[in-house]
């Protein structure tokens, strides 16, 4: 009797523990499926957000030679800098990992045409916000603020816009930055890349760069201990994170990700790891516009 206690006993407790070992066989989703199911659960059925969230993929095109918003350099697979650390806090509301995300490059030639055709769900590659491209794509932001500034190096006697007149200031070859710092009164020198210019400072050969001043951040990041970004801006350029205008649900979301970006210090994070390394202070993040 006593053995045949013990068996039932014994296949007793084989039952309970097969039951506990389907129960667990039950849940096989991935942590990474359960976030992504988390992530798209607070979708409305229909919305690009949704789809993305579903498919855990999304396309952020950046600049990959602008060092401090968006540069990749070789042999690297992630780029880095401002406009990269935003399109991952978007990437994450989504519910999708930095790893996920294919970053491609985008010109400023192309950034239209590539939200258009959907060679990319996001732009976020210095797209300053202008009335023109919001009349062909959605821009939803600004997430940052930044004008035409100088750069030199450090302890040069140009100390802001007003000092330049009469001397060698270079930028890009036809851009407007020439143009501007021509009219005041700098002898304007117009290079192939930002870098060349970049050089002509360091080498003494000129006494000034000028463009974006975050674009000059990035580059006085680079050399901290012989650059530095000079001047107030003396023009506005506000920079947004470009979508396809016929998925306007997309602006609610991004002004709200970025809203909840600057509220919890991620946003100052993100400045403080890229333009902040320049060693200029974390600046205030701005106002967005409301959305169409």
């Amino acid at each position: 009797m006593k053995r045949t206690r013990i068996a039932v006993m014994a296949a007793a407790a084989a039952l309970i523990l097969g039951a506990c070992g389907n129960a667990g066989e039950e849940d096989t989703g991935s942590d990474d499926t359960k976030v992504a199911d988390n992530a798209a659960a607070q979708f409305e059925d229909g919305t690009r957000m949704k789809e993305l969230a579903e498919s855990g993929k999304v396309k952020i095109g950046v600049k990959f030679d602008q060092p401090g918003l968006g540069f990749k350099k070789a042999g690297v697979d992630v780029p880095t800098g401002l406009d990269v650390e935003m399109g991952k806090i978007i990437a994450a509301k989504l519910g999708i990992k930095a790893a996920d995300v294919e970053w491609i490059e985008t010109i400023s030639d192309n950034r239209e045409p590539f939200l258009q055709k959907g060679t990319v769900d996001f732009v976020l590659a210095s797209y300053s916000i202008t009335d023109e491209r919001r009349k062909v794509v959605g821009q939803a932001g600004p997430y940052y603020l930044t004008g035409q500034q100088l750069l030199v190096k450090k302890g040069s006697d140009i100390k802001g816009v007003e000092d330049v007149k009469g001397k060698e200031v270079c930028s890009v070859t036809g851009s407007t930055s020439l143009a501007q710092i021509e009219d005041k009164g700098a002898k304007a020198r117009g290079f192939e890349t930002y870098s060349q210019c970049r050089d002509q400072v360091l080498d003494g050969a000129v006494g000034a760069m000028t463009t974006d001043g975050s674009i000059l951040l990035g580059y006085a990041a680079e050399n901290p201990d012989e650059l530095e970004v000079v001047g107030k801006p003396f023009s506005e350029e506000r920079y947004g994170v470009g979508y396809n205008k016929d998925q306007p649900e997309l602006c609610e979301f991004i002004q709200d990700t970025l809203k909840t970006a600057q509220d919890d210090g991620a946003w100052a994070k993100a400045f403080e790891a890229t333009l902040g390394k320049s060693g200029v202070e974390t600046p205030e993040p701005p106002a967005m516009d409301p959305c169409p």
